[in-house]
């Protein structure tokens, strides 16, 4: 009697997309090209109203918004871009096989904003002399930057998940069929492109982005979706910009990343994310596995 047909799971999201050969490519150009036509259209906008929108390290309420609007719209144009080159429902691209789950959005929602919380805490304990706080000020500048950061900060966290996980991870995964190999290949390519694109020339900063890549695509395949990386990236970002902001003084907070801008301090909170990681793989269990499953004999 003959063996009776062996049928797969779906392949783990990261990997669960199938593209003809030359569509990864538009997904990973498109995209980024657009977002640099934006910036460039946006900070020209903003250096005519505000004189002080060139300088590279101070950011001030128009260049954030500059910056979280362009980030923004490239991740909304990513979701549609991905969909129609994997010819699949744009849900997908949230979550596969299982359904978008806003619980456990939330839930991961909390644990983001206490890690990042804890992180800033242990930064404060042990590398004082590392971070950008001056001092507690509120001016109009301050309130400017916390009305800028609360409407547009979380959309453009959601928006780099939306590319960098959602389009771009799985959009390079399908070029290789083996799924470990597969999905591997689509956690280094997007984790060094998310690096890449935050233009940080000092190698200790570019090396935390690239954890911070590989982290929340760990999260993401573990989940088989993107609300535990999303919630990261919203809680991380959103919380640590409205600290800087209220302790930079009253005045613009500074974002450097050339040369000197990072440091071995950047291990303390690197291993806070790393703790959330581990959480995120413990609670999701075995569920992220795929399993081999027999058809029933007939």
């Amino acid at each position: 009697m003959a063996s009776p047909p062996v049928r797969t799971a779906p392949r783990r999201f990261g990997a669960h997309l199938s593209l003809t050969w030359w569509k990864p490519l538009v997904i990973i150009v498109v995209p980024p090209l657009a977002m640099i036509i934006l910036q460039i259209v946006l900070f020209t906008i903003v250096g005519l109203i505000d004189d002080g929108g060139g300088q590279a390290e101070a950011v001030g309420p128009l260049q954030l918004l500059a910056v979280n609007l362009s980030m923004g719209i490239t991740g909304v144009l990513a979701v549609p871009l991905i969909s129609w080159g994997a010819k699949v429902p744009w849900r997908t691209i949230l979550s596969s096989p299982r359904v978008f789950d806003r619980s456990r959005l939330a839930r991961y929602l909390l644990w983001g904003l206490g890690t990042t919380a804890l992180a800033n805490a242990a930064l404060a304990l042990l590398a004082p002399g590392q971070t950008p706080w001056v001092g507690v000020g509120v001016t109009g500048t301050t309130m400017a930057l916390l009305v800028v950061i609360v409407l547009t900060t979380p959309l453009a966290a959601v928006s780099e998940e939306l590319l960098f996980r959602g389009a771009v991870m799985p959009a390079v995964a399908s070029w290789v069929r083996p799924e470990r190999i597969a999905l591997a290949l689509g956690v280094i390519v997007s984790s060094l492109a998310f690096a890449i694109t935050h233009l940080a020339t000092d190698p200790w900063l570019f090396s935390y982005h690239v954890f911070l890549g590989l982290a929340t695509a760990v999260m993401a395949i573990r989940s088989r979706g993107l609300e535990a990386p999303i919630a990261f990236h919203v809680a991380n970002n959103t919380f640590t910009a409205v600290l800087n902001v209220l302790l930079a003084g009253g005045g613009d907070f500074s974002v450097a990343r050339t040369a000197g801008a990072g440091g071995p301090h950047l291990l303390i909170p690197a291993l806070f994310v790393l703790a959330l990681v581990i959480v995120v793989w413990r609670r999701e269990g075995k569920s992220g596995e795929p399993t081999m499953t027999k058809a029933p004999v007939t």
